[in-house]
């Protein structure tokens, strides 16, 4: 059974709208594009890199999908990423597009969650979820997230559409490795582990 692992950069107040860049998602009036680069490190690059050695495609929402689709068959190819980028399989789930012409995607079919599902029952490796948000929200409310793999950096911007937003289904998380780059960003892979229990102290 493959993995469908979420992999995300995050805010500390758990914000992943629009790391890379000022114009890369601007909606609902965000004003904070590119929050990463200025809280990032050496040892980020690292552990990404090293999280994507056990993938071989990733599951991507339309709104990603039209940003790396424009940015990376043109990126540098001295950059290590281009040719993984472009190369590794992606499916692509959307109720808008018809087609799918970045090299080695997919459109997935029908609905999304059991799209999915039929996905995790294939050969391979794991798929990552590279940002994707409100795909992300689906995948939760569908219980198909089996790890979550998040760089969370010390910086709090406030607005913005968090991957634990409103609704969140209550989940416990069993760590598999958290640990702090010199600059900061806590590297941390976690696994779901059914409901939260409650008592008092």
């Amino acid at each position: 059974m493959r993995k469908i692992v979420v992999c995300t950069f995050l805010t500390l107040d758990g914000v992943m709208q629009a790391p890379g860049g000022p114009d890369e998602d601007t909606g609902s009036g965000f004003e904070h594009g590119g929050w990463q680069k200025a809280v990032s490190d050496d040892e980020v690059g690292a552990a990404i890199a090293g999280w994507y050695q056990d993938t071989d495609a990733m599951l991507l929402g339309r709104k990603t999908y039209d940003i790396f689709a424009s940015y990376w068959p043109s990126a540098d190819p001295a950059n290590p990423f281009t040719e993984r980028m472009n190369s590794t399989r992606k499916y692509v789930a959307s109720r808008t597009l018809t087609s799918v012409d970045w090299q080695n995607s997919t459109l997935l079919e029908g609905d999304v969650a059991d799209a999915v599902r039929t996905l995790k029952g294939t050969d391979g490796g794991d798929i990552n979820v590279v940002g994707s948000g409100d795909l992300a929200q689906t995948l939760m409310r569908h219980d198909l997230v089996d790890e979550y793999r998040l760089t969370i950096h010390p910086v709090i911007i406030g607005t913005g559409k968090r991957l634990f937003a409103d609704g969140a289904i209550p989940t416990t998380l069993e760590p598999v490795s958290v640990s702090t780059t010199k600059g900061g960003t806590v590297l941390a892979i976690y696994r779901p582990n059914g409901k939260p229990t409650y008592d008092s102290y």
